[in-house]
Formats: structure tokens, sequence, C-alpha cells
């Protein structure tokens, strides 16, 4: 149906904006605007679940080299003709309630320019889901294209080889995500797309008809960004692929439902690890350094791994096979994967059954850009023996161990066995601080424990079986208390990283105020606390607590953080920036924004614990 032009206030990933909405159609699932005088969109905001939820629009109108060419005919309500100066039609778009249709025929002498799609970064951190070749920026159809908090579109075409144009940017002026729909062509003289709006989840009985899951359906697919530049998964569009998180996105994926009848969001994982096999580096391993021609990233500056990278990477390769039960692709890599596996395990520097980092990881041994700590959490000074990373390397050591004997390799699975087990009886002593009850974040070369109440670390040791119930029960008990007794009950805002500042000397050295990154000024870090990675609130890693909860059979406990989580979720509050520039994938405890990526996808793992909650089998 056709809108007249209206003004309104709309609420978007926790920014109020005074949004124009000149939608020239608009049905429960979509509402678009279209250039007049060059094809091009101008307007498109998209709910998936059919409820008229539409919010800020994130299209930016451009310049493009067509405009004046053409003149937009609008014959009848959803239907948009695109006609040159001639009377030629160079698009033709037809729209129905969940569906819309984009059609090119080609015209000689009379080129038609492709139909435009971009994206405001900081208004959504749209991206298209679906296989690239390496070096090749352009999205094979067909594929998704995915906007966190509104839900995604299926993408196909009428003819075999189709491709879209695909880009994106965030160090420039306005970040964005570009799409083109390439015209028709004396090749290929009429092309058309099809693109069907669609809510794409686990179908778990419960979550239908409960406004609970709403987040849930709208934002399970929002861990999956690809980055166009690079061709991998990675933290959004346009930011780092970090080798240590493709774990978390293998995990997402294979509990996923199809995102087409043959593409899954396994065959992203898979086309990220081929990626990496062939030699391609991410944030946290040597080699992979700041690029600004190539693609928007940061570097890796470190002169050694991160201590998580290759635990992560070969977790990822095990659930791809195990979800993909892709058992040729596991032949042809698995002397490649089993590389890294003896890497990683060579990180065992004392043979004491634990990896151990370079980096002391001593009291005022503080990191720095050119020295990062040992694992994800990159602004604390994680080192020498992490507890966080040795439950990844046990995870990832055990789950390959299954694969090993899978695909024939009794040897290699006997091997790996014994050291698993090794890794898990020097765990508990090694981390366990008896003054605290919990464990610790890590042990440092010179023995000391460093513990600030880490909630992900007694989570992730519970969760991938390093710890008995009888340990980790107490284990839990106290941290539960610990929370109570500091004062955080904001759940919606998901969990703390560690719930005591981090002391000065323990934290990066960045030279920047306390706010910003979390940076103590003060010895006792008092200062740079609720900042950041500093005691900062965020969904990143809260899975972990909340999935060790359900798995003790702490069902209450669980519950009481899952579901103003989940509340979250629905309202668009693990994303977006606020008022001062700052972005909400990280919060103090009173709800301010202290992150910078407007979207960071280890914030979604947390909507696996749905499956917990509805009591729905994941093996």
């Amino acid at each position: 149906m056709n809108k007249p032009c209206a003004i309104g206030l709309g609420l978007w990933g926790g920014i109020l904006a005074l949004v124009a909405t000149p939608a020239d159609f608009q049905s429960d699932y979509f509402s678009l605007a279209l250039a007049r005088d060059t094809p091009a969109f101008t307007s498109l905001s998209v709910d998936a679940l059919g409820q008229q939820h539409f919010g800020v629009n994130p299209v930016i109108i451009m310049d493009t080299n067509g405009a004046g060419r053409f003149h937009l005919e609008l014959p009848r309500p959803g239907r948009f003709i695109y006609r040159t100066k001639t009377g030629s039609a160079g698009w033709q778009i037809n729209c129905q309630q969940q569906v819309i249709t984009l059609e090119s025929e080609f015209i000689a002498n009379e080129p038609v320019s492709p139909l435009a799609l971009k994206f405001n970064q900081k208004l959504n951190h749209a991206t298209l889901l679906g296989l690239m070749l390496p070096g090749k920026q352009t999205m094979s159809l067909p594929c998704v294209l995915h906007l966190p908090g509104m839900g995604s579109v299926r993408i196909t075409g009428n003819r075999p080889g189709l491709e879209l144009d695909y880009d994106a940017r965030r160090f420039v002026p306005t970040p964005f995500v570009r799409i083109a729909f390439p015209s028709a062509s004396a090749e290929r003289p009429k092309v058309s797309y099809r693109l069907e709006i669609a809510a794409l989840y686990p179908k778990l009985k419960g979550v239908e008809n409960s406004p609970r899951y709403d987040g849930f359906r709208r934002d399970f697919l929002n861990i999956f960004q690809i980055n166009p530049r690079l061709q991998m998964l990675a933290n959004n569009s346009a930011s780092d692929p970090c080798a240590f998180t493709l774990y978390e996105y293998a995990e997402v994926a294979r509990h996923a439902p199809p995102l087409l009848p043959d593409l899954t969001c396994l065959d992203l994982v898979r086309m990220t690890l081929d990626r990496y096999l062939a030699g391609a580096k991410g944030y946290g391993q040597v080699g992979y350094l700041p690029d600004t021609t190539t693609a928007d990233i940061v570097g890796w500056q470190t002169p050694y791994d991160s201590l998580d990278s290759y635990p992560s990477l070969v977790l990822s390769a095990s659930y791809y096979i195990q979800g993909a039960k892709d058992r040729k692709w596991a032949q042809a890599n698995y002397a490649g994967i089993t590389r890294w596996v003896r890497a990683m395990l060579a990180m065992d520097r004392d043979d004491d059954g634990l990896l151990e980092y370079p980096a002391s990881g001593n009291y005022g041994d503080r990191p720095v850009t050119e020295r990062r700590p040992a694992n994800w959490w990159d602004t604390i000074n994680f080192g020498h023996q992490d507890a966080y990373a040795n439950a990844l390397a046990y995870r990832a050591i055990t789950q390959w161990a299954d694969r090993a004997r899978q695909l024939g390799h009794d040897s290699d699975a006997e091997w790996l066995a014994a050291r698993a087990a090794r890794l898990r009886a020097a765990y508990l002593p090694t981390f366990f601080n008896p003054a605290t009850g919990v464990l610790a974040g890590w042990r440092s070369a010179d023995g000391a424990l460093h513990d600030y109440w880490f909630t992900f670390v007694s989570g992730v040791a519970i969760t991938y079986g390093l710890l008995d119930a009888k340990d980790a029960n107490p284990i839990m008990d106290r941290l539960l208390a610990k929370m109570s007794a500091v004062g955080f009950t904001n759940f919606s805002l998901g969990l703390p990283g560690n719930l005591v500042p981090v002391r000065k000397g323990d934290y990066v050295f960045h030279n920047s105020p306390p706010e910003q990154f979390g940076e103590p000024k003060l010895e006792d870090g008092s200062d740079g606390f609720q900042f950041y990675e500093n005691g900062g609130a965020t969904g990143c890693f809260a899975y972990f607590t909340i999935k060790a909860l359900y798995q003790l059979g702490r069902r209450a406990d669980a519950e009481r953080i899952l579901y103003p989580m989940l509340k979250g979720y629905a309202h668009g509050e693990f994303q977006g920036f606020g008022a001062d520039g700052r972005s909400r994938d990280w919060r103090d405890w009173q709800g301010g924004g202290h992150g910078y990526e407007g979207l960071l996808v280890d914030n979604y793992l947390t909507l696996l614990a749905v499956f917990d909650d509805l009591g729905a089998s994941r093996d």
C-alpha cells in the first residue's frame, strides 16, 4: 500500500532520532521508499515478525552517476518503474506483503545503473550472508541480507551465476554497508531478484507466540557478519575477523536453521575456516597487520599468537564437521587442523598439562598495543597460565579427539584424550583461589593469582566440564552472592566480566580517559570500574554463566539473568550508539554506553541459552 510522507520519532539500538518516513510502500513486514531520478532505495526498514516495528530508516541517500537519467513511475500500489528519458523500462519493482521483486531488462545504447542500497552503519550494521570467493568483493546468490534487530531478507536470482556487489567501511566519515544489484546486460538480457522477508531462527516449541522471545526470533543471526573486503566472518561487516571468536559463530551455526535450501550458517563457517587453512590471519594471530588499503582493520602487533586463537580454530572445525556431517571436508583438512592442534599444545611450555602464554601476566607488566594479553579480554593483563584460554583448549582437545576417532585416527584420539586428562587434573589446583572461593583469571609467571571475580571464567570452566558439580556449585554460590553484594542487578544490560575493579597494574596502558576504555589512573582501579572491559556490563560471554547455571540444574538462578537479557535483546539494548557517540555493546551499570563497535557480535552467543530455557536438545 502507498503511504504519505510522515515524520516521527523512532527508537533503534538506543538512538532516539527524528525519522523521515516517506514510505512508497508499507506492509506488515517492510517499509520502503525509492529515489525519483535514479535506481536506488532511499528508505528500507524491516520487521521480520510482521509487527510493523520499523523504527529508524538506516538507508543513506546516495549520489550516483545515473541521477537525472531516470524518472520513477507508480502505475499502481506496490508497482514501480524506473523509465529512461526515451520511455524504456530500466528497472521494475513489485512489492507484496513479504516479497520485493526487482527486474531489469537490457536496453541497447541506454546503460541502466545497478539498483543501489547503502546503509548507515551507525544506524544498522547490515550484512550479506552467503559465499564469497577469496579476493573477490562480490556475494554469490542465493544469499541473505541480515539487518540486526530487524530480521532477514532472503535474496535469490532468476539465473545461476548472479552476484551482488558488496562493500563495507568503518574508518570513513560515515561508516557504511553498500549493496548493489547489477542490471541486465547484453550477455544477460533479463535479470530478476526476489527479496523475501524472513525471520530465521530455530523453531523451538514455546517461542512462537511469546513476546519474551521476540529478541531471539529477530536477533538469532546477529552473530554472523561477513567482512566483504576479507571474505570472512568478523566482529561486524566492517570490522576485524578474530581467530579467537570463530568458535562462537560455529557453536551458533550448528544449531541455526538453513538460510536457504542450499545455504547454511555452517557454510559461512567453512568458508572462513578455508581462508584460515589457506594462510589468512585474523586478530589474535602473528601476521595480521594493520592495513586500511585492503580493509579497515587494526591488526595484531603482538609477537606471539593469543592463547585462545588455536583452541578457537580447532573447536570451530570440530563443530563444523559435527554439524554439517562433512566427512569429505574433514578428511581433506585433517592434517591442517591437526597442525593447529599441535601448535596449540606446544604452548604447554613446562609440560605441566596447561598452556602458557609468553607474556608474564605479572602485576605491573601491563599490556600495550604492541603486546596484547593472552585472550579475547585484550585490555586485561591475562598472561602466563590463563584460566579462560585453558578451558577453551580443553574443550577443543576433547572435541578433536572425538573427530579423530570418527575419522579412524585412533592413535591421535588416545593421545588427545591423555592430554585433556592432564589439563583437567591441573586446572582446579592451579586456578582455584581459596581466599575468595572462586576461580582466578590467571596465574602469572611469578606464581601470583589474579582474581577479580570474573563471571565468565567460572562459567566457561563449568560449561566445558573442567569442574565436578561438588566444586562448581559452591563457586557459583559465591559468585552470585558477590554479584548481589556489589549491587549489580540490571541484567537487561548483560553481565559484568568482573565484579570488582581491575587494578592499574593489571590493565592496559593506553593513556586514555578511564571512562573510554576502563584504563584506571588510580592504583586500585576504581576510577576505571564499570567502563568497557573493566567491569562494564555486556552480553559478551554472559552465555557461559547462564549455561553453567542451567547445567547445574539451577534454573531459577539462570532465568533471573536470562529473562531480563531477552527483554534487552528485544529492545535493541546490545547494539547501536548513544547521543554521546559511544556504543551500547558495553555499558556502565546505569546503562551508559562505553563501547565503540556499534555491533559486537559476541553479544549474541547468549541467545543459545534459550535452548536450555526451553529444554530443547542441542546435540
